[in-house]
């Protein structure tokens, strides 16, 4: 079958189109005649190299965290019926807080049984797969931030995939939101589904623009990290709470501890959302039937041909991608 590997670490020329072996399904396990595949920033730190501090990857291997196809065959254990279904799931060597998001840059991938979720009719494999991690991720986030009728949040990295939700969902509890990404397309994205202010963080004293523009926020969602996250506890009101979920622009955001003390302000990071006890299968599920529903809107913002994936990374780094980036199988 074919498949796309990172041949060695360095920039995206080192992901190439080759031929490996079919997999086969072992126990509690599927395999997944693939649709469409998801592509994470995470993706690209994994090629880069810049992740094998965190995951133990070595070259070559085959990126990617989430596929959307239909079952194609079952290992033992794993009920039959699996056979034929449209599926969206991560695969079987992903996970949240261990695992590797490796394996579904491929025409058939394996998956846990346990992880499959059979997507509705009114949804294509492409809004699927850009579920799989966004969606159930931007509901733990929103669920823990308790956003209320009125208040002013701030969602950074807001024209991304999981902050193009989080927007959506802030909206649907009755909450303002001030949106801040980097230039006008993103920020005329955020406006369209549904941001009443935008700021482009580009620009040195955004977070004043923030504070001005709302009198000081309530919550900060928080999806770019680094400095970014850093200084946006400078819109904050007293009282709010911070969600650290986030690293594109550099790492977790480093948030001083004392300053958020003082002001009384609850800061909330990615790991203490992602605990043992979230059920992420249930989030999965309600994600999927909110959009099934028509009540969120997927933002697929690039498509790509499985050969092109190099050419899907280029475009996360650059900066140039918005809404979720997926390739077609």
């Amino acid at each position: 079958m074919r498949a796309v590997e990172a041949k060695a670490f360095g920039e995206p020329d080192v992901l190439a189109v080759t031929e490996i072996a079919d997999p086969v399904a072992g126990e509690g396990e599927v395999v997944v005649a693939a649709a469409a595949a998801d592509v994470m920033f995470l993706d690209t730190l994994l090629r880069s190299g810049r992740g094998k501090d965190y995951f133990p990857v070595r070259p070559p291997f085959v990126p990617g965290g989430a596929v959307s196809g239909i079952v194609e065959s079952v290992g033992p254990g794993v009920d039959a019926e699996w056979i034929g279904r449209r599926v969206a799931t991560p695969t079987a060597a992903s996970g949240i807080g261990s695992g590797t998001p490796t394996g579904g840059y491929a025409e058939k991938v394996l998956a846990r049984a346990d992880t499959l979720a059979v997507v509705p009719d009114a949804l294509s494999l492409e809004q699927a797969v850009a579920l799989v991690h966004d969606g159930r991720t931007a509901l733990a986030v929103a669920d823990r931030a308790d956003m209320r009728t009125g208040e002013w949040v701030l969602i950074t990295a807001a024209a991304g995939g999981l902050g193009t939700l989080l927007i959506q969902l802030a909206r649907s509890a009755g909450a303002r939101v001030a949106a801040a990404a980097r230039g006008e397309a993103k920020l005329a994205l955020a406006q369209r589904l549904g941001a009443e202010a935008v700021v482009d963080y580009s620009e040195p004293d955004w977070v004043e623009q923030v504070r001005e523009l709302t009198g000081g926020v309530q919550a900060v969602l928080d999806g770019a990290g680094g400095d970014i996250g850093r200084v946006s506890l400078g819109a904050m009101a007293p009282g709010g709470r911070l969600i650290g979920y986030g690293n594109a622009a550099g790492g977790f955001a480093a948030i001083d501890a004392e300053v958020a003390a003082a002001q009384g302000i609850t800061v909330v990071s990615l790991f203490e959302i992602t605990g043992e006890t979230t059920d992420w299968n249930a989030l999965h599920d309600r994600a999927q039937a909110e959009a099934a529903a028509g009540r969120l809107e997927v933002v697929i913002g690039q498509r790509f041909p499985l050969a092109d994936a190099a050419a899907a990374h280029a475009a996360i780094e650059s900066r140039a991608a918005a809404g979720r980036t997926i390739l077609t199988v």
